[in-house]
């Protein structure tokens, strides 16, 4: 906190909101500091809310990375509904393969022959209890048909997401990198 005596005032040092440097040396005229206040609240909500791009929470838009060459494949967004059930629907093909099937032929529910873009290949997964971890859903793969239980961990601050898909005690896990 800073006092500044013309105005008998006390104002947040916009520093402390998140590592802005002040203007050393400035003095403030006495209709000013609450004007230096506000600006210092503003500062700080913005600090505030540019962490909230890395939160740890799935719902978001990712990109899925490709297991064979580690590039991004699609994008996917990712939403809960009023009672924190999340689903995951593709937005688009980012490196679309010539000659690829653009419906989910090998889909066996009410998927089947359904465009792989705007589809739902995420569904039904909740919060854990006293954890970042959402769990309990399940995944398609729209590319072979399959669908596995479920579990989507945030990583690195909300930056990256684990999705592990998995049948039994087989599965694989992947790493989804958050775009916004």
């Amino acid at each position: 906190m800073k006092y500044h005596p013309q105005s008998a005032e006390v104002m947040a040092h916009p520093r402390s909101a998140c590592g802005a440097s002040p203007s050393r040396g400035r003095h403030l005229q006495p209709g000013q500091a609450r004007s230096a206040v506000a600006h210092a609240w503003v500062l700080a909500l913005a600090c505030l809310t540019g962490t909230a791009y890395g939160q740890m929470t799935p719902v978001g838009v990712w990109h899925s990375i490709d297991d064979s060459n580690g590039q991004p494949k699609a994008v996917i967004r990712i939403s809960a509904d009023s009672g924190g059930v999340v689903r995951g629907v593709v937005e688009r093909a980012l490196n679309p393969v010539p000659g690829a099937e653009p419906n989910c032929t090998k889909c066996t529910d009410d998927r089947k022959d359904k465009p792989k873009i705007g589809m739902e290949i995420i569904r039904g997964a909740r919060k854990a209890d006293g954890r970042d971890v959402w769990e309990g859903g399940k995944i398609l793969d729209p590319d072979n048909g399959s669908e596995y239980t479920l579990r989507l961990t945030p990583i690195d601050g909300g930056r990256k997401l684990e999705v592990r898909g998995s049948i039994a005690f087989f599965g694989r896990t992947q790493t989804w990198v958050r775009v916004q």
